[in-house]
């Protein structure tokens, strides 16, 4: 069973999109998702630096729109019929509902729009920040985040826990670290699937009362817990919930590797899932679609001829 999976914010680098709007009808398809988004895609997407897409309302659009538009080169020939199922890590999400069919394109672009506002305006309202903690004992570093007022965002598995909340506890725990532990500070605006974006939340709630939901009509796992989800209604709602629970990307990697994953292909920007599929799902066939080079490794994987 091969598996799509779309990234999440911080995949993005200046100039990422570039060689994919080489793709026939991609610099159309991809205007046509900026006037959807009221925001400039074409030039975040090549020209902007990395400040500026590192912006939550710029970030969370582009990379969806990455995710789309490589799906719309992957799934040429009838090869979406092959695929075995779909995930997103955190936005990545957005872009795994539009490709099982929960969101047309129009509706996933008007929520990840919404998603990137709302989570930017509630990261302004308290200076806060996410680091990335590799290796030592899960239950310490827990219990540490309890006495400093932390709190978990993201179970990558193979190691990896992304912890997030105020700056000054962000600085203790990287100046006294878990045993075994190291603290790398991610370049973000806030405390991202944690309690700091519950008015994001009660935001995105009322919003996607209007989006057309549609059950998926390929397998879709869910952040929250790893587990399938079959209600296209339901999957939103775990979407809109998401914003402020953690990212349980460990545990969609077990539920993959008990449906019986055989390949994992990456959308653009790709690579970091790749990289815990490595570690998480050790000896599974991966595909990184970084360029349209990746195209043929990627066809092969899901057809069947990959060596």
């Amino acid at each position: 069973m091969i598996v799509i999976v779309a990234p999440g914010q911080g995949s993005q680098t200046p100039g990422f999109l570039e060689p994919w709007l080489e793709v026939p009808g991609a610099r159309e398809q991809l205007g046509g998702i900026s006037e959807g988004a009221g925001i400039d895609l074409i030039a975040h997407g090549t020209t902007s630096d990395a400040d500026t897409i590192r912006d939550t309302k710029i970030a969370q659009p582009l990379i969806v729109a990455a995710g789309i538009l490589t799906l719309n080169a992957l799934f040429t020939d009838g090869r979406r019929e092959k695929v075995g199922g779909v995930a997103g890590h955190s936005v990545g999400e957005v872009t795994a509902a539009a490709a099982a069919g929960i969101l047309g394109e129009g509706d996933a672009v008007a929520f990840v729009s919404e998603r990137g506002r709302a989570m930017a305006d509630a990261a302004a309202l308290e200076p806060t920040g996410m680091s990335a903690v590799i290796g030592g004992d899960e239950t310490e570093l827990l219990a540490r985040l309890d006495e400093l007022g932390l709190q978990p965002a993201n179970f990558n598995g193979g190691g990896q826990i992304v912890v997030a909340g105020a700056l000054p506890a962000l600085a203790e725990l990287a100046a006294n670290p878990v045993a075994g532990t190291r603290v790398i500070p991610l370049q973000v605006a806030g405390a991202f699937h944690t309690r700091y974006m519950q008015p994001a939340v009660a935001r995105l709630e009322a919003f996607a009362t209007g989006l057309d939901k549609r059950d998926p009509t390929l397998e879709i796992w869910t952040n929250r817990d790893g587990t399938p989800v079959t209600s296209g209604a339901d999957f939103v709602d775990l979407m809109v919930g998401q914003v402020c629970s953690p990212v349980r990307w460990d545990r969609t990697m077990e539920s993959l590797a008990a449906a019986g994953v055989t390949g994992i292909i990456e959308l653009a920007p790709a690579g970091a899932l790749v990289g815990l599929a490595k570690r998480g799902l050790k000896g599974i066939p991966t595909v990184a679609m970084k360029t349209p080079d990746d195209l043929d490794a990627a066809f092969a994987l899901i057809d069947g001829t990959h060596e």
